[in-house]
């Protein structure tokens, strides 16, 4: 991957969350960039238009005409796709995204890789700030737009690199997870369940995965995870892994277990204030009055599962050596990431926020959040199976339990499913039978123009809509907004 500065490199999946991000790295560093997809949506493609990278819409031949220099390949991309089967045949020079990242970007600086199946973004996002406030130029990429930044990317001008490191798979000719490839030195696990139905067969190697990870951590990096709580399997899953590492600098953090204990204090419609204590080489159940206090903290977010996302990246800071008081400035002023609790407006009094739950926890936790932070409205759910798991069904009894913060709840039909066996396909007429047996009001609507009817009608002044999906849900999102401001039909 020697390339010269104003190479042509492709890139093909540009539109995902780290394509994206990496075509704009690429870019500020002098290479002549462009990309292809499918399906090109906010907030990326509007992030690639901004950057001047030019998108083609569709995989196929004539996307490596004139012939580019290097391709770099998604993850989303297939053996038997059509422009992948051009590239091989043109013998031009390929590689992943992860591979491109860790040879091209990272390369020897120190690397903190936030890992783990939910918080992902948020976290990187967190540390990424944490650590610009504190004068260090980090280089970053995540897989969402924090809203300190604009972007979801930036080179690194000293020698830190924060990066957030999925799971998934590299590529179709690369099959590992893709944190494999960004010699992770510092690691932040969040925490483990299953997803990513379409590469795992099963919890098991989904742990495997994770264990890989663990012990890639060099003797003299870091391991931040969470305790587990009082969620005992994932507990015992975590505690596994962390006996894995080959560093000595492991470190746990949660509300009730852990040497770093996180406590809420007060929430408000502006955010969270939390307390963050430490008591050394303790992982007990105990609170000990020896605990010392590592600071009170506020942030413009709320939800139990930030403030451990905020922990995390509090205890890395701790270990980085940064002053406390920067990081209290840095959390007070983060203003969160695009999608993620992110509110679109109130029109006609009618509060709208767009999240990118998909997964069971995720939507649980994510409207108990909401309801916390809004006591007094009545929360309209909707939720759009889009994700390779959510359209499966293996977590089709765990949505039935997901949704209890909600007053109401709309869901649409499960996104493309044609490349599903069909009795492997998640059911939305199924979940909508479970919720309303367990005294829920809950519908199944075809797709977003029939949500936003129902919702044009049904929603009142002073009532709360939270749209949840991972993808662009047909423009939902505009077309609601555009309906209550509008009013009643």
């Amino acid at each position: 991957m020697d390339l010269k500065p104003g190479s042509h490199v492709h890139l093909m999946g540009i539109c995902g969350t780290a394509m994206a991000s990496l075509a704009g790295l690429l870019k500020s560093r002098g290479y002549r960039v462009t990309g292809s997809d499918s399906n090109p949506y906010p907030p990326m493609s509007t992030q690639l238009e901004e950057l001047q990278i030019p998108v083609v819409k569709g995989y196929q031949r004539a996307n490596l005409t004139p012939r580019p220099d290097f391709v770099i390949v998604g993850n989303v991309i297939s053996a038997s796709n059509e422009e992948a089967q051009e590239l091989i045949k043109l013998q031009i020079p390929y590689t992943s995204l992860p591979k491109a990242m860790g040879e091209l970007i990272i390369g020897q600086r120190d690397c903190i890789c936030v890992s783990g199946t939910h918080g992902k973004t948020t976290t990187t996002s967190l540390m990424s700030w944490i650590c610009e406030v504190a004068g260090l130029k980090p280089g970053f990429l995540i897989g969402g737009i924090p809203r300190n930044f604009s972007q979801s990317f930036q080179n690194p001008q000293k020698n830190l690199f924060v990066i957030e490191g999925d799971e998934y798979d590299t590529a179709f000719f690369d099959k590992v997870p893709k944190f494999i490839h960004y010699k992770p030195k510092h690691v932040i696990l969040t925490s483990v369940e299953f997803d990513h139905a379409d590469i795992y067969p099963d919890f098991a190697a989904v742990k495997q995965a994770f264990a890989k990870l663990m012990r890639m951590i060099p003797r003299e990096g870091s391991l931040i995870i969470w305790s587990g709580d009082e969620a005992q399997e994932e507990s015992e899953t975590l505690a596994e892994l962390r006996s894995l590492t080959n560093t000595a600098q492991v470190f746990t953090y949660g509300f009730l277990k852990g040497q770093y204990r996180c406590e809420v204090l007060e929430i408000t419609q502006t955010g969270t204030r939390f307390r963050v204590t430490h008591s050394p080489g303790s992982n007990s159940n105990s609170n000990s009055n020896s605990n010392k206090i590592l600071g009170d903290f506020e942030m413009p977010m709320f939800g139990d599962y930030n403030v451990l996302n905020a922990t995390a990246a509090i205890v890395q800071a701790n270990l980085l050596g940064i002053e406390m008081s920067v990081v209290k400035k840095a959390l007070a002023s983060f203003l969160g990431v695009k999608r993620r609790q992110e509110i679109l407006g109130e029109p006609g009094g009618v509060l709208v926020i767009e999240d990118f739950a998909h997964h069971p926890t995720a939507v649980r936790e994510t409207l108990k959040g909401i309801r916390s932070c809004y006591p007094g409205r009545k929360v309209f759910a909707v939720f759009e199976p889009r994700s390779a798991t959510s359209r499966r069904k293996v977590f089709q009894k765990e949505y039935g339990r997901a949704f209890q913060s909600a007053d109401a709840i709309l869901i649409a039909e499960a996104f493309d499913q044609s490349k599903i066996q069909e009795e492997d396909r998640f059911s939305s007429s199924e979940l909508v039978a479970d919720l309303v047996q367990n005294h829920k009001t809950a519908l199944s609507l075809p797709g977003a123009d029939a949500i936003v009817d129902y919702l044009g009608e049904a929603s009142r002044a002073g009532d709360l809509i939270v749209i949840m999906s991972n993808g662009g849900f047909d423009g939902i999102y505009q077309k609601l907004i555009k309906r209550l401001s509008e009013g009643k039909k």
